[in-house]
């Protein structure tokens, strides 16, 4: 088999500021802006990377979920612990330099990891955990 990841899912709670902080602050291309009944599917990619991309999109969008499964999925969240992604970065330090000067939510300054990879966390604007690793 020859698979890709093509595109991730994430979800937003604010269509407006997730576009601030993955078009503004990490410098990600908007590749598609999809409205539909109110609600916005934002597609974002690397520069460079036409092929891999995230979808950020309304969390509670699906058909069937009952009003407390939403409620669940709005709580999960909204704690930071329902989404994430793992980012890679050449320069880890000023990559985690750039996104405290823009006030981005830290979770994890630099460390090294046990498991042999230095990493750091922080949190878009929906709460979704971004785990960014000094590339090899």
């Amino acid at each position: 088999m020859d698979l890709t990841i093509h595109s991730s899912f994430l979800p937003h709670t604010d269509p407006d500021a997730s576009l601030l902080f993955w078009r503004d602050v990490l410098g990600f291309e908007v590749r598609l802006d999809v409205g539909y009944e109110g609600m916005r599917w934002i597609t974002v990619g690397p520069a460079g990377q036409p092929d891999t991309a995230i979808v950020l999109h309304p969390p509670a969008a699906g058909p069937g979920l009952t009003d407390d499964e939403r409620r669940t999925i709005e709580e999960l969240l909204a704690k930071g612990s329902f989404f994430g992604v793992n980012l890679a970065t050449p320069d880890l330090d000023a990559t985690f330099a750039a996104l405290a000067a823009a006030g981005v939510e830290v979770v994890q300054e630099p460390t090294e990891q046990p498991y042999g990879l230095r990493d750091c966390a922080v949190r878009d604007p929906a709460g979704n955990m971004i785990r960014i690793q000094q590339s090899r």
